[in-house]
């Protein structure tokens, strides 16, 4: 044991299990199509994720022929259970508003950069679909080429935000302190990964073909 080191430190790295999710997804490029499907709060992370590959594809580093984008996102115009007011865990639309926002710059971003790799003939084919749901975001999810996921629960903390100019203190999902677990089957394996990979995808499919509807920016 290293002096001046907390005890648990090392049960704490074992468990945490970090991913970085930039390079299984560059890998994931490498492939003739590529798909990826992304559920959770606003969008944010898949684009800081994502925005490095799509560059390199843009400068012809990497040359898939197709590139096929879904994403699942929590509906900000509806009231749920989080993002709330601290207080009484009330609805707030100045909440949602600010959630709104912060989405709409993602999605479009995104959209943007995608479509780009389209209108300049570096892909056959790109495309991004965005749909909404009511239920409150509570975990992320990415599912590339259909055949990896990776999995995170938001924690959900209380901290103070500007809405309508004035400071309130909101519980709210924290997508950057996500500790992603990855799901990456092998002919190997013998754990569940294969099965989670399988299951994922049909909550994805589910949820899509069923309670969810088309992005309205």
């Amino acid at each position: 044991m290293v002096l001046g080191q907390p005890e648990h430190e090392p049960v704490r790295a074992n468990t945490e299990r970090p991913v970085g999710l930039r390079p299984h997804i560059e890998r994931a490029f490498e492939a003739t199509n590529v798909t990826i499907d992304f559920a959770g709060f606003s969008g944010e992370t898949l684009y800081n994720a994502i925005q490095e590959t799509l560059d390199k594809v843009r400068i012809g580093r990497l040359t898939p022929e197709s590139i096929r984008v879904r994403v699942l996102i929590s509906d900000m115009t509806a009231p749920m259970a989080i993002p709330c007011r601290a207080e009484d865990q009330a609805d707030d639309p100045g909440i949602r508003a600010r959630a709104l926002r912060i989405t709409d710059r993602s999605i479009h971003a995104l959209t943007d950069a995608v479509q780009e790799l389209a209108d300049l003939g570096l892909v056959k084919t790109a495309t991004i679909e965005v749909r909404v749901h009511n239920a409150a975001p509570l975990f992320k999810l990415f599912i590339i080429n259909e055949q990896e996921a990776f999995f995170g629960f938001y924690p959900v903390v209380e901290h103070t935000v500007s809405v309508d100019g004035k400071p309130m203190a909101i519980y709210d999902a924290m997508g950057k302190d996500a500790i992603l677990f990855p799901f990456t089957p092998s002919d190997e394996d013998t754990s569940n990964d294969a099965l989670y990979v399988e299951q994922a995808r049909a909550w994805f499919d589910s949820m899509w073909g069923t309670i969810s509807r088309e992005y309205a920016s």
